[in-house]
């Protein structure tokens, strides 16, 4: 996002209860692009690139589109228009009410092609030569400043240095160009009007411009034309100019565009029979937001100045491997053909692995490299607690499942496992507990249970992974000490595991992340029983229940779910209370799941209520559920009233609730369901 735009959208929105002014969101409109290039099509047609973390490159920063009739433009208007996927693809369609006439946009990204095409279907008062105009702003290498234009006759490129951008039309081609704002538009009180007005007399404006005015007309008994953008990174000019001329005359009606989305589909997506309800949708938003290298944005970014946070499209660690592990679960169970993701995910986490067998806070998906951030403590030497060991320990928790039940002779994931379990080590105090580390939510550091029920899942999954049997055995000793050492964050008064310790002190806020306890005590079930003196499913039983009711907030409004923890004040606004998250609410779901398994497993009353309440939670993040928006996606949080914020789609949940509901849909006994999860890849 270029600092203009940051700045019109910070003028348009100041005042906004529900808005962070001068962010690029997300929350309304869909994303297309199941490969190096993620474009967002906004509800008025306009298309936007979100593709720099998972190619390397800028792309469109902004764009408008129109009709011209009779002299005059009528630029599509969100109000006047509806959205939807096309089929099972990635193809979004855009429907536009231009007067009595409508106007069907569809957008698909194809490797680093997008292509849009527009029908007309004529009114009344849209009769004649009809001309579609397109106004987009690319920003190669994020810039807006020493950009130039070439024109090619049929196609205009945009470049800076590095980085080249391609636009072609399917019909005859007419290009002019504009500056961006000038200063004193940019410190006017009013936003800039985008396309702004005719050039001035300055000749060279056309040529030293990132945004390209482009007019086409719309040819055929229907009325039509494809408009096609290119990402390019070097490389040959002419070969590059080919591409996207073939590609748009390829495509250049609507059955073709179709086409190119059901095989893109094909090729990125699983059998969409085999999902059930929601699934294809979790499955897209997942596939949206994977680079080549098999490596997940955490979601698309809309914070780029860091202005209201740490900005989200970079791989974590902690969020990626969780991804990793419920999709191999869900595979598992649904027979997904996932094994190329997993396999991808396995690679990429062995190749950024840190010296000291630990990982970085966050990197760069399309290519490893180490992102900003503010917990590399382990990068900047000596002894630092601005490290999130719950990272390393979830993607320990992965590699070991994935030598388990997919590839038991990779060589280089063992060598990765047993470099992890050293770094793991290296974070364990003596009393059996991860030291003083920063937490999942990444706004405070202490000695966390959530850290701890990472490291207890991480342990028992290296002990029961085909490694060699003094590692293993050495894992399951630490299982077996971080599972004595919990004891020590038990509060007795509320009948929960503390969020942390922090010095002497004990915080004993509700902590929604503490639900991974659940999962952490399923998996060193395992090994060894839970449940010798019923203390610790009685604790585990009263934590999960404590928390979730804690933490469930139905406010008066059309939504419902899970809090962060208590007394969370982050993105509230004027709201009194804290927001409701989905992947707090779907990770509510999953433990609930899990324990009733524990429970079932030792014969305990209490688990069909916690079946209940794993529907409960799922029905809010399922298909017509409050918190799922248009398109299918969950958005990291929202406001009491329904309103959608932060990262949209957001890929956490959407994995959590593939998994839970797999989970709860399987039609096998308990006691089959457990000898299921312990069931050796051969099963």
């Amino acid at each position: 996002m270029e600092l203009h735009g940051a700045l019109n959208d910070f003028k348009r929105s100041q005042g906004e209860p529900r808005r962070f002014p001068g962010e690029r969101r997300s929350t309304r409109g869909l994303f297309s692009g199941l490969d190096e290039r993620l474009v967002h099509v906004a509800p008025d047609g306009s298309i936007r690139d979100y593709s720099y973390p998972l190619s390397g490159l800028a792309g469109i920063e902004r764009s408008r589109f129109g009709l011209e009739t009779d002299g005059d433009v009528r630029w599509f208007d969100a109000d006047d228009a509806d959205q939807r996927y096309v089929d099972d693809t990635a193809v979004v369609e855009t429907t536009h009410a231009v007067g009595d006439a409508t106007c069907v946009q569809y957008d698909v990204t194809i490797d680093r092609l997008h292509l849009t095409h527009f029908e007309l279907e004529r009114g009344s008062d849209v009769a004649g030569d009809v001309s579609l105009h397109a106004c987009v702003g690319f920003a190669p290498e994020g810039r807006a400043g020493r950009v130039g234009q070439l024109w090619h006759g049929d196609a205009v490129e945009v470049h800076h240095d590095a980085e080249r951008d391609f636009l072609a039309a399917s019909t005859e081609l007419s290009v002019t160009g504009q500056v961006p704002a000038r200063f004193a538009e940019l410190l006017a009180s009013e936003p800039a009007d985008f396309p702004r007005s005719p050039t001035d007399d300055r000749y060279e404006e056309a040529r030293l411009s990132p945004i390209a005015m482009c007019e086409l007309e719309l040819t055929g008994s229907t009325p039509s034309a494809t408009v096609a953008t290119l990402l390019s990174d070097g490389g040959d000019r002419a070969a590059t100019l080919e591409h996207v001329r073939t590609a748009v005359a390829e495509h250049a009606d609507r059955e073709t565009v179709l086409e190119a989305g059901r095989g893109q589909a094909c090729d990125r997506l699983p059998d969409p029979d085999r999902l059930g309800d929601g699934g294809l949708s979790d499955l897209r938003a997942l596939a949206l937001l994977r680079a080549p290298t098999g490596a997940r944005i955490a979601g698309p970014e809309f914070d780029p100045f860091y202005r209201y946070s740490g900005g989200y499209g970079y791989t974590w660690f902690r969020d990626d491997a969780e991804i990793a592990r419920f999709l191999l679960a869900a595979d598992r169970r649904l027979a997904l053909g996932l094994e190329a993701w997993h396999e991808k995910s396995a690679r990429f986490y062995a190749e950024t692995q840190l010296s000291d067998g630990t990982w970085p806070h966050r990197v760069w998906p399309h290519n490893g490299a180490l992102a900003p951030g503010w917990a590399h403590g382990r990068l900047e030497g000596g002894e630092s607690e601005e490290y999130q060991a719950d990272q390393t320990a979830s993607v320990a928790a992965f590699l070991a499942t994935y030598l388990r039940h997919v590839d038991p002779d990779d060589e280089r994931i063992r060598e990765t496992l047993a470099s992890a379990l050293d770094g793991l080590d290296d974070s364990l105090a003596a009393d059996g507990l991860p030291e003083r580390v920063q937490n999942a939510w990444e706004n405070m550091t202490g000695r966390f249970a959530h850290t701890a029920a990472t490291f207890l899942e991480a342990y028992a999954a290296v002990a029961r992974a085909p490694v060699d049997d003094a590692l293993a055995a050495r894992a399951r000793e630490r299982a077996r000490t971080v599972y004595d050492a919990l004891d020590d964050l038990w509060v007795p008064d509320r009948g929960i595991y503390a969020m942390r310790t922090d010095g002497d002190d004990v915080d004993d806020r509700l902590d929604s992340s503490t639900l991974a306890l659940a999962s952490a005590h399923r998996e060193y079930a395992a090994l060894e029983d839970v449940d010798i003196d019923g203390e610790r499913l009685d604790r585990l039983a009263s934590h999960v229940e404590t928390t979730i009711d804690g933490l469930y907030r139905d406010p008066e409004g059309p939504v419902e779910g899970l809090a962060r923890f208590e007394g969370d004040p982050w993105r509230v606004r004027d709201q009194d209370a804290a927001k409701i998250w989905t992947v707090t609410t779907a990770w509510g779901a999953h433990a609930a799941v899990e324990l009733r398994e524990l429970l079932a497993a030792s014969d305990r009353e209490e688990a069909e209520a916690f079946d209940e309440r794993a529907r409960n939670l799922l029905a809010l993040v399922e298909p017509g559920g409050s918190l799922r928006r248009p398109g299918g996606y969950l958005p990291e949080q929202v406001f009491d009233d329904g309103t959608p914020d932060s990262a949209t789609p957001l890929g956490w949940p959407h994995a959590i609730r593939l998994a839970t509901a797999s989970a709860l849909e399987e039609s096998a006994s308990p006691a089959r369901a457990d000898a299921e999860y312990r069931a050796p890849l051969q099963d």
